[in-house]
């Protein structure tokens, strides 16, 4: 990979793993739930099942996709309807870490298979192989999800910190409601460009 090329991909890495979509959402409402320590599973279940995506994609799952259309489009509806009910639970969440010590947040593997039904997952893990990789060899695919995963990983945390430090400023029950109100909101018009 070319100085430019993997220039050029850092930045697709980063834009698409800063961005508002439903990981990042899912980590700003976990960490006003329960804060950073408790959520670090679902960090490192959403970054290392996102780069375990990317090498299956370009190991050879994106050619079962490009064959069979129809399995795309199942997938695409079976994502659309997690992501709905994901949506339903943010809203229905109100209340913050101190208030929810039996309650836990999404674990390592819950996060790692979640990436499988993710949109924007899938977006971005195809995207960074058809574009930016340039083979399909093992080398090749490695090296985007690695560089992948290390610009990923502190992009996720910073929505996970902020959903953290967000948890200090909402000191009652009502504003903790209206702002998952709000982000279950973000979730479902995030999930309007795949069914359209």
């Amino acid at each position: 990979m070319t100085i430019e090329l993997l220039s050029a991909f850092a930045l697709f890495a980063f834009v698409s793993s800063i961005s508002p979509g439903p990981n990042n959402l899912i980590l700003l409402s976990s960490g006003i739930a329960y804060g950073t320590k408790r959520s670090l599973s679902l960090l490192f279940g959403i970054n290392i099942g996102f780069m375990a995506m990317i090498l299956a994609i370009g190991l050879g799952i994106g050619e079962l996709f490009a064959s069979s259309p129809n399995l795309y489009t199942w997938l695409k509806w079976i994502s659309t309807i997690y992501l709905l009910y994901l949506a339903y639970k943010v809203a229905r969440s109100s209340t913050i870490q101190t208030q929810q010590p039996h309650k836990t947040p999404m674990t390592f593997t819950q996060a790692a298979l979640f990436q499988w039904v993710n949109p924007k997952a899938w977006s971005m893990a195809l995207s960074a192989i058809a574009v930016y990789a340039p083979s399909t060899s093992m080398e090749s695919t490695a090296l985007i999800a690695a560089v992948f995963a290390a610009i990923n990983l502190p992009c996720i945390l910073s929505w996970l910190l902020a959903g953290d430090k967000l948890s200090e400023l909402l000191n009652d029950e009502k504003s903790v409601q209206y702002l998952n109100y709000f982000l279950a909101l973000l979730l479902v018009v995030s999930v309007l460009p795949t069914i359209f």
